[in-house]
This record gives C-alpha cells, structure tokens and sequence, in this order.
C-alpha cells in the first residue's frame, strides 16, 4: 500500500491511538534490544520505542511516511535508521530482538500468500528467542462496525468525509475518503482510496505456527483479555 498526500494529515488523524500503551505491552515482554518497527508510518512510535531504549530500526513501504518520520528523527536528535521495505520481502536485514507490525498494518496485505510470507520473513530476521508483536482489525470491525459510514471529521486543519464499501475479498472493505486541509483561508481537496483485509483469529494464529512461531497470547483493545466477538482490534504476541 503506498499513501498519497495521506502521509501529509496522518499524524492528525491518529491523534486518539494509545501509542504508549503499545509501548507498555511490548516493554512488558521486552525491555531493551534491536527492534524493527515495519510499517512505522510517520514514526511516532518508533521515537517511543528508541526513547525507552531500544534500537530501532523504522521502516515502510511509502516515501512520503519516510520523509515525515526521517524528519521526525532529527528534530528529536534520534539515530534511528530509515529503509524504505516491504514488510513481506525483508532480504538482507535481520538480527532483531523484536519485531512490529503496528496499528492494524497487516491489514494492508491483500493476499494470504503475503501474510504468510511476512510471517516467514519476519521469523528469519528474528534472532532465536525474538518477539513479534502486531494488531489486526477484528472481523467485527471490519464486517459490522466499517459498514455505518459515512463517518465525518470536522478538524480545525483536517477534515473528511469517510465512506466503505464491502471489498473485493471476503472480510475485507474499500475505504474511500475526501480529505479538505487548511492552507491559510483556504482548504484543498484531496481522495485517498485504501483497502483492508482481515482473517478470523484461528487463521492468523494457523499462519503463525506454520512460519515457526509460538503463539504466546491473542488479545483485544489493549485490555490483555481474550477476544469476543464484539472486539474490534486483535493483539498478537509471537516467539520464535
């Protein structure tokens, strides 16, 4: 998935997502080591995790969300490499103590081929003993709570009108949003389309031990529960 001007409002828009708490959950599991934040976005948490102490590496498919998050680095004096990769081809790199698909990235992957194969290619750049650690929207969120749109923001920089459609796969939806940002008086208008796809809990949890993974929890909505099937995002804690 590579964004448009989308990079540009990102960070307003993700304004209500508890980065700390993401930090808290993989801080509880590990404390310090090389960390490879895929589909790091922006960068927001990737500073988190370098500020607590790791070693981070930040990378993403989009050379816009690089830019951004690159920037975000030196304004923050903050060493932390920036490789612009696919998270389902990371050839050449490797050695990691932990690894991070964040804030329903996975979702962006279209085929089940690429998932596994970002399983597998995660799983050799981990070092024995390493951690992965992703979230991915519920079949709930994306069948039920996805289908209510439109859904309207009415920022003081941002604003957008959100509307969904059922996508071209089972468990999937199209999202198509007109973004209006400020620039002085005047505000320019811009479309993004974006489409998600999710698998049921067993399958991801299939995929995972199929690459040589261990599953050591499934949680929901940052409570450290179990899932049920109003739960809208779903926590996965691998061991290799």
């Amino acid at each position: 998935m590579r964004y448009g001007k989308f990079a540009s409002v990102y960070d307003e828009l993700m304004e209500d997502i508890p980065y700390e708490k993401y930090v808290e959950w993989v801080g509880s599991h590990v404390q310090s080591g090389k960390l490879l934040d895929l589909a790091c976005g922006t960068g927001t948490l990737s500073q988190l995790f370098s500020e607590v102490g790791f070693d981070v590496t930040a990378s993403d498919l989009s050379e816009d969300m690089l830019a951004i998050a690159s920037n975000r680095f030196q304004e923050a004096n903050l060493a932390i490499p920036v490789l612009q990769l696919s998270m389902d081809n990371l050839e050449g790199i490797g050695g990691f103590d932990a690894v991070t698909i964040a804030i329903d990235s996975l979702n962006y992957l279209e085929t089940e081929e690429e998932v596994k194969r970002t399983f597998a290619e995660v799983h050799a750049a981990l070092n024995e003993g390493g951690h992965l650690f992703f979230d991915v929207h519920s079949l709930f969120k994306i069948n039920d709570i996805y289908m209510d749109s439109p859904f309207v923001m009415d920022g003081e920089n941002v604003a957008y009108i959100w509307h969904t459609e059922k996508g071209t796969h089972a468990n999937s939806v199209i999202h198509d949003i007109t973004f209006f940002m400020r620039h002085g008086e005047t505000f320019e208008r811009f479309e993004e389309t974006h489409e998600q796809r999710t698998f049921p809990v067993e399958t991801y949890q299939a995929w995972l031990e199929q690459a040589g993974f261990q599953v050591e929890s499934i949680t929901a909505d940052f409570t450290g529960q179990s899932p049920d099937e109003e739960s809208e995002r779903i926590f996965f804690h691998a061991i290799k």
